[in-house]
């Protein structure tokens, strides 16, 4: 089917907007809008009335942000089109932290980084640091003001500064971009509660309960605790106002074209700024469809189609990272499937993994991740996932009930065992998490906690070292599946989360703050005491950053296979590449496990031998695995 021809119209705004460029500048830019067109076109035409229109405006808003771009982020994105899979890379290894909580202010966190460099760090997500609304912002959220940066952290000149930093350093920094709402003291949200009809659409607003009480039969409630239903009454607007998640966070209505174009200029200025990545943030809810539960509707991915084709055009080192956080069989169009393939989002949060890691842990049982985690289809040509133990966010548990009906199991019994033995409710529990978000009428409880507290290295200390193992095993887990594996922060060090993370006003009634301690300089020091849980936490996740960086079997191309034919205790990934293939053993129980050699052998590897733990060659018919062991295995 042939592509879809720029039309002269759109050169000639090409032609007017990109007049004081040189011409190998115009010239770069034309071939672009070239390539990108005919996504853009059909993207914009499957969402609104007048397709042409809306177009001509979105190519020449990333003609502007193009001459704009400063000439060092130029010549990145040259090397990024000359290498299309750096972000695929084994190289790449993650970490996230809020800005005042690791380095107090964005110079601070720019002193700070030999930490991260240490601990192997080429990819950074930065929390919400967009200005918030004032008091409670949902960590930041709920959106003020997507120009400027929080007071307290510093200014947008400190945000480019730091990006530049951070890119000669060799770390990407990635930041939060807040798609689905805004603060309702943002300004759009303001000039629509003083009567701006053009504003007013920019939001659902309705007269009276009709139209919302028809999507409240079928919407579920975010957060049933603290913001029960999805609809607030706003007297500024007179009316219902659309609020997924918290009264003061009113839902944008992206069937107006307006929004799009806003938010297209918002994610050039991000890119000019030295952004690499943009995370979207509750993308999953953009489009409003009664009947439904109001996500993953098929106008999502246009919506990110559109998005990406323009960055393309203005800015092609900028990546997309979708935070989905959905069921396994929603997941993957979130990279690309169908007639998306190769034109959404680059990332995509793997959260059915970090489920299944606790899943197995507190189990002691392969069976169910073997099968949930097999089943998922592979990830698209360019897609790549997020991998991580741990994040900002609380831990929903995530068992798709047919996966938990195929193995025998109750999956509504599977999320209450969970729930029970993370909350350390379950008797042999080794687990200090907290509940979070209890519903009582579906019995649904999602946990709070760090990676340490989870795995019982807190403060009763029930299994040391096991619990030591199991950190280790969690992360050399994530980080040999396939994508960027990102350390929470925090969990470098086994913290075991903010004992005070009530007494912060605006915190005391979430307790995600929990596990998202302050890192001071004091703990970043601690890493260094010989024998400490600090040092010894933090060295094992820089081993792994490192033994995975020199295996190109990691590229997040190679295809990831679970291996089937082990004990039920053991859980066998497999990744094939050109260079040779790797096997991965993870004994999730706390009793030795049996594993045959021959298993090794016919995944192509004849001299084994293990490159993670130091075990080396691997040469008898049958080795035990230790409790909580996780081994690399190679060939040679």
């Amino acid at each position: 089917m042939p592509r879809t021809a720029v039309p002269d119209a759109i050169h000639d705004i090409i032609g007017a907007a990109l007049a004081p460029l040189p011409p190998h500048r115009r010239d770069t830019f034309t071939l672009r809008v070239e390539r990108w067109w005919p996504d853009l076109h059909e993207a914009v035409t499957a969402l609104y009335a007048e397709p042409d229109a809306v177009a001509r405006i979105l190519v020449e808003r990333a003609a502007h942000a193009f001459a704009d771009r400063p000439d060092e982020l130029h010549r990145l994105d040259e090397r990024r089109l000359l290498e299309p899979d750096w972000f695929q890379q084994p190289t790449m290894f993650g970490y996230a932290c809020y800005v005042d909580r690791f380095g107090g202010t964005l110079s601070g966190l720019a002193d700070r980084l030999d930490h991260l460099t240490d601990l192997g760090v080429t990819y950074l997500h930065l929390m919400p640091l967009l200005t918030p609304r004032p008091g409670d912002n949902d960590g930041g959220y709920a959106v003020m003001d997507y120009r400027t940066v929080r007071e307290d952290l510093g200014t947008v000149d400190d945000l480019r500064a730091l990006a530049t930093t951070l890119r000669e350093r060799g770390i990407s920094p990635v930041i939060d971009l807040v798609l689905n709402h805004v603060a309702r003291e943002h300004e759009w949200a303001e000039l629509a509660q003083q009567g701006d009809a053009v504003r007013r659409d920019y939001f659902h607003i309705h007269p009276d309960r009709s139209t919302p009480d028809a999507y409240e039969r079928t919407l579920p409630e975010v957060f049933p605790d603290f913001a029960p239903g999805n609809f607030t009454w706003d007297d500024g607007v007179d009316g219902w106002v659309w609020t997924t998640f918290n009264e003061w966070q009113w839902d944008l209505n992206w069937a107006n074209p307006a929004v799009l174009v806003e938010f297209v200029d918002i994610v050039a200025a991000l890119a000019n700024l030295g952004i690499e990545v943009v995370r979207l943030d509750a993308i999953a809810f953009l489009w409003k469809r009664l009947g439904t539960n109001c996500q993953n509707q098929p106008e999502v991915h246009a919506i990110t189609q559109i998005l990406r084709a323009t960055a393309r055009m203005a800015s092609p080192a900028l990546l997309f990272k979708a935070e989905a956080i959905v069921g396994p069989r929603d997941l993957l169009p979130y990279l690309g499937t169908g007639s998306h393939t190769g034109r959404v989002s680059d990332i995509a949060y793997h959260n059915s993994l970090m489920v299944q890691v606790w899943s197995m842990l507190a189990s002691g049982s392969t069976e169910l991740a073997r099968h949930a985690l097999s089943t998922l289809p592979p990830t698209p040509p360019g897609g790549t996932w997020v991998t991580y133990v741990r994040c900002h966010d609380d831990i929903g548990w995530a068992i798709d009930d047919g996966d938990a009906a195929a193995m025998g199991l109750s999956g509504a019994g599977h999320r209450h065992f969970l729930a029970d033995w993370y909350s350390g409710e379950f008797p042999q529990s080794w687990a200090e998490g907290l509940v979070f978000q209890h519903n009582p009428d579906t019995g649904d409880r999602r946990i709070s906690g760090t990676a340490a507290a989870l795995s019982g290295l807190g403060a009763e200390r029930r299994d040391p070292d096991g619990a030591f193992a199991r950190l280790f095993l969690a992360h050399a887990l994530v980080a040999v599946w396939g994508g960027i594996p990102v350390v929470w922060s925090g969990d470098e060090i086994g913290s075991p989360g903010d004992p005070d993370w009530a007494a912060e006003p605006g915190h005391e009634d979430d307790n995600r703050w929990v596990h998202r301690p302050r890192v001071t300089d004091a703990d970043r020091a601690r890493r260094h005491e010989q024998g400490s849980d600090a040092q010894r936490v933090f060295d094992g996740i820089a081993h792994i950053a490192r033994v995975r960086s020199d295996l190109p079997m990691l590229h997040a191309e190679a295809p990831v296979d679970v291996l089937g034919d082990l004990d039920d205790g053991v859980l066998g990934v497999r990744r094939r590449h050109p260079s040779g293939t790797l096997v991965a053993l993870f004994n999730v129980s706390d009793t030795h496990r049996p594993v045959a050699v021959s298993v090794l052998g016919r995944s192509g590897i004849v001299a084994p031998r293990e490159v993670l733990t130091g075990v080396g060659s691997v040469d008898d018919d049958t080795v035990w695995l230790p409790p909580y062991a996780a081994w690399w295995v190679v060939d040679g």
